[in-house]
């Protein structure tokens, strides 16, 4: 109807005399909507944003920037790969590193076919299992560059994927440190011997470990720096050595079946020998003191003759039968081998005999703490997630490939090696009993080099990949801007090269460099990166919780190929599988690293992270809180678990800043940081109208909060009248069982001489609505007075004057102040009154019984207050009282007559004193009559219908005649000597606490309250006026 030919086609709906341009009018299907659509966007916009998705960092500062005002960025130079490129063969060249090649054989030796291969089962498995959590992540939204940070951080939160994030940012660091290690020494062992720079073993070789992988370190760095393109064109070629590697141990397992290959084994009895040293005249030398045939030679040496093995004996020989069992040795003994006969002989092979000795105490737990870093490359493709074309389906497709590829060929590999090499060859860590020989080698066709120069080539690209993806991840962290200290790291060259983050991490991968023992950096490694996975594994669970999904729409759902069942038990498992694997490799390097974890959970925590990345941890958190909330509404909490849940009310002035901030200070105070708070203001006017001011004002609250250091809410209410919208916020505030149950307000200061009476009669209409809702009410006067935090009182009293008992507040105050430093050096005191009937010393024996039984360390005293006549200063204080009253109420004066009305009360105040004590000393006997004589409802309507213009001279003689009402004597006069003796025992207290009573019923006798609580407590500088909520708060049982 809208018409197809013209845009601008009239319409009964449109005025078509006003025209309009196209850019004006280009939406007239969404013109119910078109004032929203700066908050609510088109769904075209919001897809074309989505479309055109940059690979910066979510979350990061300059992305939430350029979004915000639309600047253009450049667009990425770094290349955009493949699942081939960018995630399979990266992690295959991880995972087949330098663990392979170099250790592998000897933990099979070690632990045997069987335990060997639940090794690689159980930590394949382990990676199994967090790949899948990972891919359940990668699979439900953009993962930018940061990879596996990012998933971890945006579903656990800045403060978990903080924390894991730079944990395993050093495990990948340190992962490049151990490649570079095993480059090293299969450089300095295998290949060129002869280039060490110092000679001998032990600390020798150690030095030339430090010297060349430090060198290594400079020249990989210096690549990285060049460009991530150049270490992927590298990479294939470091890839296809790698392979030919592994296929030419499977060709020569299979050529060892038919033909075997030649490495014998010298033997001597069940020892094997260096053969290093297998010459007959060297060997004749070493076991006997000198080569002449009747000397004294080793009692083992005499007794057993040598004899020659077969180092690989072949896939048909039968050898996996005695290597399925483990041979756990301690360090300093000899490779011996169980089959071979043997005569025995008491004393221990001693170390100058030339036997190959096991180089450290071998246990399962070892093993796996060695083993477990060979398959920790599985988060090399994600690291690199920024250079991914698209990162959402090729992280699960080829990490899980890469995953399943590698665990096939170490799963065979145990095999074959059990099946093919000899026991003794296989626990000879560096291939002294095969002349030196890659152990690994010795299997491999057609000749060991293939095996030499393939795992060189493999560590060096797997050390390349980890300095290639270690900076990257740090970049990722630092420009999320959770750690203030890594924000520099953050920047690179101008095309995203992380060039600061390079830098730190060479500079760490030397530290691991300098270890300088690939066996001690491995445990190292192993917690840095089970650690991640253990997080990886949990960060699914809080997602595919049903009751999560009920209250967060952020945690996606997992892949399509699981129920959301068999991805909890997975996720559950591989978190097990990655805690039990920490303990087991290494408890003390996991408690450190658990340790280092919550430190860095922590700081974040503390510098306060304000990221909203609609993480997991939110979504439980609000489970937990319906959880317990619907447990807290089952019944009313016990009085032991009683503790003040406040609501402060606090007033702001025409420029939004809080009139009275140390109500805030002493509700800190009170808190000491725990417990429920919530902080209210009711700004006046409409809803609609003020909802920028409302907002306003909970910025306000929120950063007096912070200053503070209050934990808690704000709230804001907008209301016509303030005692509307405290009354409001006191019926609505809190959910369930988690309402406050006390109520903070200051004192109407200058109540008199307000221009609003409004101020003072919202203070006592709220101390009704706290006792119509049972709730208690604090209100400290002279708050101005009170203490900030940063001023602890050195010493004095808090006072607490006990005269009624309205739940056991009185007593439960002074102890939750003096948990705060500022009141802790405080002494408490208790007085309590006492009547003539009362037994004065039976109650301060009663009382220090009920403090004993409270625990709570206090002087108690009572005071006496014997029965006296009412003083003239009493009925004089009543009956001007009365006149005010009175007079305000009838006239409703300007502020000018307001004036000359006091003055007129003051000129004749004293005549009005001598009128009243002459009436009380001549009329003592017609006292009930003058009783009666008060401003009843029939005289008040009296007097309003003959003294309509009461601002005449003769109506304040009328008024002035009137005598003050009894019961308004009789509280004056309680008033006045319970501040008598107040004043008199408490001037020199720190603070008084003391019973609030209540308002009138009748609210004619309001201002006459006001009146009453100010006489209690003139005289005095810090009080706190305490009104119970009618339950009791405190109880002597346990």
């Amino acid at each position: 109807w809208l018409g197809e030919g013209n845009s601008k086609t009239s319409s009964v709906y449109i005025n078509s005399n006003h025209q309009v341009d196209d850019d004006d009018f280009y939406d007239k299907n969404l013109a119910l909507f078109e004032e929203e659509m700066d908050t609510r966007p088109k769904v075209s916009s919001l897809l074309s944003r989505l479309v055109n998705y940059t690979n910066l960092t979510q979350g990061a500062k300059e992305h939430e920037e350029a979004e915000s005002i639309g600047e253009k960025k450049k667009p990425s130079k770094s290349p955009q790969m493949g699942t081939l490129m960018g995630v399979y063969l990266p992690c295959l060249q991880n995972i087949f590193g330098v663990i392979l090649f170099l250790r592998l054989t000897w933990v099979v030796g070690t632990a045997g076919v069987l335990q060997a291969f639940c090794i690689v089962l159980m930590c394949c498995c382990c990676t199994m299992l967090t790949a899948i959590s990972m891919s359940a992540i990668a699979t439900n939204g953009v993962v930018p560059a940061g990879g596996s940070y990012f998933m971890i951080s945006r579903s656990l939160g800045p403060e978990f994927g903080g924390a894991v994030g730079l944990c395993f940012y050093l495990g990948t660091t340190f992962a490049g440190a151990m490649y570079i290690l095993g480059a090293v020494e299969i450089l300095l062992m295998y290949i060129a011997p002869r280039v060490a720079i110092f000679e001998g073993e032990g600390a020798a070789m150690l030095n030339n470990m430090r010297i060349y992988g430090s060198i290594f370190l400079l020249f990989m760095a210096l690549l990285v720096f060049v460009g991530v393109k150049y270490v992927n064109k590298l990479a294939s070629v470091f890839l296809a050595c790698v392979i030919i590697s592994i296929l030419s141990i499977y060709v020569g397992a299979l050529v060892s079946a038919f033909s075997v290959p030649d490495f014998p084994v010298c033997m001597l009895g069940n020892r094997t020998i260096n053969a290093h040293d297998v010459k007959t005249t060297h060997l004749w030398k070493l076991f006997c003191h000198n080569s002449q045939l009747n000397t004294t030679c080793d009692e083992y040496f005499t007794s057993n003759n040598f004899s020659e093995i077969k180092g690989i004996p072949g896939l048909t020989s039968g050898a996996i039968s005695e290597n399925l069992w483990s041979t756990y040795l301690h360090k300093g003994d000899v490779l011996e081998k169980r089959s071979l006969h043997t005569s025995q002989v008491a004393h221990p092979a001693s170390d100058r005999y030339p036997y190959v000795f096991a180089d450290i105490t071998t246990s399962f737990t070892v093993l796996v703490g060695i083993f477990f870093p060979s398959v920790t490359g599985i988060m090399a493709g994600s690291n690199r997630s920024g250079d991914l074309k698209d990162a959402q389906r090729s992280i699960p497709i080829g990490t899980i490939l890469a995953i399943l590829t590698t665990s096939l060929v170490y799963l065979s590999n145990v095999v074959l090696f059990g099946a093919c090499i000899e026991g003794v060859v296989l626990r000879d860590k560096f291939g002294d009993s095969v002349k030196g020989n890659l152990v690994v080698g010795t299997l491999a066709w057609p000749s060991p080099w293939v095996i030499v120069i393939g795992s060189f080539f493999s560590t060096c690209g797997a050390g390349l990949q980890s300095l290639t993806g270690a900076p990257r991840l740090l970049q990722a962290i630092a420009k999320d801007n959770i750690i203030p200290f890594l924000r520099v790291f953050g920047h690179g060259k101008a095309n995203g090269e992380p060039t600061w983050a390079l830098l730190l991490t060479a500079l760490i991968a030397e530290l691991g460099i300098l270890i300088a023992s690939l066996d001690m950096v491995a445990p190292i490694l192993t917690i840095l990166n089970l650690q991640p996975s253990f997080q990886a594994s949990l960060l699914i669970l809080p997602l595919v919780l049903p009751k999560t999904h009920s209250l967060s729409l952020a945690p996606p759902s997992p892949p399509d190929v699981c129920s959301a069942h068999l991805s909890r038990s997975l996720s559950f498992l591989g978190m097990t599988f990655c805690l039990a694997l920490m303990f087991i490799s290494s408890w003390y390097y996991a408690i450190v690293a658990m340790v280092i974890a919550g430190m860095i959970y922590k700081y974040i925590e503390y510098q306060g992270a304000e990221k909203e990345w609609g993480d997991g941890i939110r979504g439980l958190s609000l489970s937990a809180a319906r959880y317990a909330l619907l447990r807290l509404e089952e019944g009313p909490p016990h009085t032991k678990n009683w503790r003040p849940q406040l609501l402060v009310l606090l007033k702001l002035d025409e420029d939004a800043h809080v009139k009275s901030p140390r109500l805030l200070t002493f509700a800190s105070q009170l808190k000491a940081g725990k417990g429920l708070t919530i902080v209210g203001t009711v700004v006046p006017g409409n809803y609609l109208q003020s909802y920028g001011e409302a907002l306003a004002a909970e910025q306000t609250l929120k950063h007096l909060m912070d200053k503070e250091r209050v934990k808690g809410f704000c709230q804001c209410i907008v209301a016509q009248k303030p005692r509307d919208g405290i009354s409001h916020m006191i019926q609505s505030s809190g959910l369930g069982g988690m309402k406050p149950n006390t109520v903070v307000m200051g004192w109407p200061h200058a109540w008199r001489q307000s221009e609003d009476p409004q101020s003072w009669k919202t203070f006592i209409n709220t101390v009704r609505v706290t006792t119509a809702a049972h709730l208690a009410l604090l209100v400290p006067k002279n708050i101005s007075l009170f203490p900030s935090n940063s001023e602890p009182c050195t010493e004095g009293y808090i006072d607490v004057w006990w005269i009624v008992h309205d739940g056991g507040m009185l007593m439960l105050l002074p102890f939750l102040l003096r948990q705060h430093k500022v009141w802790r050096k405080c002494s408490m005191r208790i007085f309590t009154v006492a009547q003539m009937e009362d037994n004065s010393i039976q109650m301060k024996k009663d009382l220090l019984t009920f403090t004993y039984q409270l625990r709570i360390d206090a002087e108690v005293e009572v005071v006496e207050m014997h029965d006296s006549d009412i003083s003239a200063y009493t009925y004089e204080r009543t009956l001007m009282m009365e006149q005010r009253c009175q007079m305000l109420r009838q006239m409703r004066l300007s502020k000018s007559d307001r004036d000359r009305e006091a003055q007129l009360v003051k000129d004749r105040n004293s005549m009005l004193r001598l009128t009243s004590i002459g009436s009380d000393d001549e009329d003592d006997t017609d006292g009930g009559e003058r009783d009666r004589m008060t401003w009843t409802k029939e005289k008040t309507t009296q007097y309003r219908a003959t003294h309509s213009g009461c601002s005449t001279p003769e109506g304040f003689r009328d008024m002035l005649s009137i005598r003050p009402d009894h019961s308004n004597v009789r509280r004056m006069h309680t008033a006045v000597k319970l501040n008598e003796v107040i004043v008199n025992r408490s001037h020199d207290a720190r603070i008084v606490l003391l019973n609030m009573p209540g308002p009138p019923r009748n609210t004619e006798g309001d201002e006459n309250y006001m009146e009453f609580l100010e006489v209690l407590t003139e005289g005095l500088e810090r009080v706190l006026l305490v009104r119970g909520g009618g339950s009791e708060v405190i109880t002597i049982y346990s």
